[in-house]
Formats: structure tokens, C-alpha cells, sequence
């Protein structure tokens, strides 16, 4: 490959220099990627690996070919409904969805006292509160979300739907990367209660990036105790956005607010970092934390491309085959029309190989530090979890005027009381 002398001195200066801006990349996606983020550390996160992929089609197979420890490539062929208790996914497993068909309604999934988990390109949908989490986790170490699309009802009563992605109880080295969360009153929790500090602090370490929330009531996430990097994400008619309590870091780079009255706020103990984000009509009320760096590679937008580059990309808008070859990546299914869908689609391009891993580049920012080779076994004790205290939902806040993106009609809410529920809780578990 030839390479012009003032494209091999910028590769050169990237490598050596302060991050600068370059045109947007989307990395090809492979059944054998591994996670990014926070789940790149703590040993890594690879899933199955290499083996064999196996396909299932109803609720039953998934059960079975997700169960236990052995490494493990389970692709989902099509839609499966069912109502009941959430699929727990065991160690070294890599679970992706075929196509925009795959939909799992009415049950979700839980990653329990399970480690190193790879889920892509999966859509869970509707899934009551007396079924748990669309995806759960508990007593989880190195979790990998990528691609996936998660959704309730702002129909139906608050309390009726749980959480989307909540990661609780001691769970940590977690990436919920280019996803679509939408339609829902509860979004994401991390930590679940103000009195589990002896069981969760050193742990809830989470990266949110490249996704897309739209018309969700709260938690953005909501995060007590741990660390959470949010970038490269876009958060339309979001009622609450980042919460940060009981003395949690998080470092926020790059993401745009469109009328969510308190973007980022803190009411009890919490710190933030925060570079080149727009606020819209509200403002960033947390005092300055102390996470500046992580120490994993990433690559950073910048806040005046996200819109662009997350809309219509983010969610389960992969085609994998059934041998788990990824033979394209149309828009995400009911998008096609998108207002901010790319012209024809979303195509994957393979990123030069000067660069490292990460997710729809344009800044680099390398701060790696090595990662430890194995990570923690310990056993566990559960302990009860506790409910949340209400709080009172916001009225509609005006669109910023420092952009205005072309309205999209969004799906009506219903008033409702507003008290936080527990997360779901499982029977004990084997620890693995």
C-alpha cells in the first residue's frame, strides 16, 4: 500500500503528538472482536473466541446454548416472544443476533455471577418488571454490549418495566457501546442501592459510548460508587441525564444533550470530568471530579459530529451469517427514514491499521496503561437490595439554541408516580 509522505507524517504525529481531529472511521465488526472500553482491561473481554458458532431459534435453545463455562458463538436466527425469567448467560460466551429480525420480547437477559460475555446486535423489547432487566447484571466481571437495541413503553405505568441495562451488585469492567435506548421510563442503573458501599466500591467500572438515547425518563445512567466514562453519545428528549451520587467519578467527553433540563447533576457526593459537551438547555451542576484519564485507548468524535455519526448506526444494525461473518450493516430496521440516517445506509470501512481498536474515531486518545493478565475469583454474598426514593419528573425543556436538529415526532408520555424500584435478584449462583 502506497501512502502519500503527508499522510505517513500525520499517521506519525497522531502516534506521538495531542489528539487531533481526522474524518470519521466505523471499524468492520467480526464475531471475534473483543470488548472495548473498560471491558478491554481486567484480562480482556473475548467471549466465545474462535469456537464454533451454533444457531438457535426459540427460547428453549437459547437457554441451553448460552448455559455454562465452556467457550461459546450462539447466533440468534430470528424474533423470539416469550414471557418468563431472563436467559443467564454463562462465562465465555459470545451471543450476537443475525440480523435486525432478532427481537426478544417479554424476557431479557442476566449476566449472574458470570464473567468475560460478549452480546451484540440484539434487540429486547417490552420486558415487565416481574421478568427482570431487558439486560441485567449481577456479580458480573468483563461484559461486552455492542450494537444493541433497547426499548420499553412510556405507555404503561413507571414501575410496570424495570431497567434497561442495569449492572449492579459488585458487577464491573463493563462497555455498553453503539446502542439505541429508547421508549422507556428507567434507563440505566449502576449500583443499585445508597447502602451496598461495602459491596460495590473498587468496582462498577463502566464505559457508555457511541450510543443513541431517545425518550427516556432517567438514568442515563444513574451511577453510584463507581467509575463510568460516557462519550461519543447523543441524548434526545431525555426527561433526567447523568446522575452521578454517593461519591461516583465519571469522565464525559464528547456527547450532545437535546432538551434534558439536567444533563449532568449530582445531589448527593458525586464528581464529573467533563470536556466539548453541549449542554442544550441545561447545564452541568456536578463539582469536578477527579477521573480524568482511563487506561484504555479511545478515539473521541467531537460533540459537532455525534448527531451524524450515532443516529441511524447505533443499535442492532449488523448481519452476521450463520458461520458469524459479518456480510453487512444496513440502517438499524424502521430507520431507513431516519431525519440523520446516512444516505443509503450505514457501510463499514476497515480503519487503517496505524490505529488502535476503538468505536467511529476522529480524536485519539491513548492513556493505556497494562491491564492485569487474571482477573479476580472470590465467592459472593448477596445481600438485600433497597428500594430507591422517588423523584418527581421534569416538565419539557426547550430545544438548545446552539443547534437545531429537524424535530422527529416522539413517542407521547404518560404522567405516572415516579418511585424507583430494586433490581432484579436472582436465586445464588455457583460462582465460576
Amino acid at each position: 500500500m502506497k501512502f502519500h509522505v503527508l499522510t505517513l507524517g500525520l499517521l506519525a504525529s497522531l502516534a506521538q503528538a495531542k489528539p487531533s481531529r481526522r474524518s470519521t472511521i466505523q471499524k468492520r465488526a467480526s464475531i471475534t472482536d473483543v470488548g472495548t472500553g473498560f471491558a478491554s482491561l481486567n484480562g480482556g473481554t473475548t467471549g466465545g473466541g474462535s469456537a464454533t458458532p451454533v444457531t438457535v431459534s426459540d427460547y428453549a435453545g437459547l437457554v441451553a446454548a448460552v448455559a455454562g463455562v465452556e467457550p461459546k458463538v450462539v447466533i440468534i436466527t430470528g424474533p423470539i416472544e416469550h414471557s418468563g425469567e431472563p436467559v443467564n448467560i454463562g462465562s465465555h460466551t459470545t451471543l450476537v443476533g443475525a440480523d435486525s429480525s432478532v427481537v426478544l420480547t417479554g424476557f431479557g437477559l442476566l449476566i449472574r455471577e458470570n464473567k468475560n460475555v460478549i452480546v451484540r446486535n440484539i434487540a429486547v423489547a417490552k420486558v415487565p418488571a416481574t421478568n427482570g432487566d431487558a439486560v441485567g447484571m449481577q456479580y458480573a466481571e468483563n461484559v461486552w454490549l455492542d450494537h444493541m437495541d433497547l426499548s420499553g413503553d412510556m405507555n404503561s405505568e413507571k414501575d410496570f418495566y424495570d431497567g434497561l441495562c442495569d449492572i449492579t451488585r459488585k458487577s464491573s469492567y463493563v462497555t455498553l457501546s453503539n446502542s439505541y435506548i429508547h421508549n422507556h421510563w428507567k434507563g440505566s442503573l449502576i449500583g443499585h442501592s445508597d447502602d451496598n458501599a461495602a459491596e460495590d466500591t473498587g468496582f462498577l467500572k463502566v464505559t457508555q459510548n457511541n450510543n443513541y438515547w431517545q425518550n427516556v425518563g432517567s438514568r442515563t445512567p444513574s451511577l453510584r460508587f463507581g467509575q463510568a466514562h460516557i462519550y461519543n453519545s447523543y441524548f434526545e428528549a431525555t426527561d433526567d441525564g447523568i446522575n452521578v451520587r454517593q461519591g461516583a467519578q465519571v469522565l464525559v467527553e464528547s456527547n450532545v444533550f437535546d432538551g434534558t433540563e439536567k444533563p449532568l447533576y449530582s445531589v448527593d457526593q458525586g464528581g464529573a470530568v467533563e470536556s466539548d459537551n453541549v449542554w442544550g438547555a441545561g447545564e452541568n451542576t456536578v463539582p469536578a471530579g477527579t477521573l480524568t484519564t482511563v487506561e484504555y485507548p479511545y478515539e473521541l468524535l467531537g460533540s459537532g459530529s455525534v448527531i451524524a455519526s450515532v443516529v441511524g448506526t447505533a443499535g442492532n444494525t449488523l448481519t452476521f451469517a450463520t458461520d458469524g461473518t459479518v456480510t453487512g450493516a444496513p440502517p438499524r430496521k424502521g430507520n431507513e427514514t431516519d431525519t440523520y440516517a446516512p444516505p443509503g445506509g450505514y457501510t463499514p470501512v476497515t480503519p487503517p491499521p496505524e490505529y488502535p481498536e476503538g468505536n467511529v474515531p476522529t480524536t485519539l486518545v491513548t492513556s493505556a496503561a497494562p491491564a492485569k493478565t487474571e482477573p479476580p475469583t472470590e465467592g459472593y454474598e448477596p445481600t438485600p437490595p433497597k428500594t430507591e426514593e422517588g423523584k418527581k419528573e421534569k416538565p419539557p425543556v426547550p430545544q438548545s439554541s446552539t443547534y437545531q436538529p429537524t424535530p422527529k415526532p416522539v413517542e407521547a408520555k404518560k404522567e405516572a408516580p415516579v418511585p424507583e424500584t430494586t433490581t432484579y435478584d436472582a436465586t445464588p449462583m455457583p460462582v465460576y
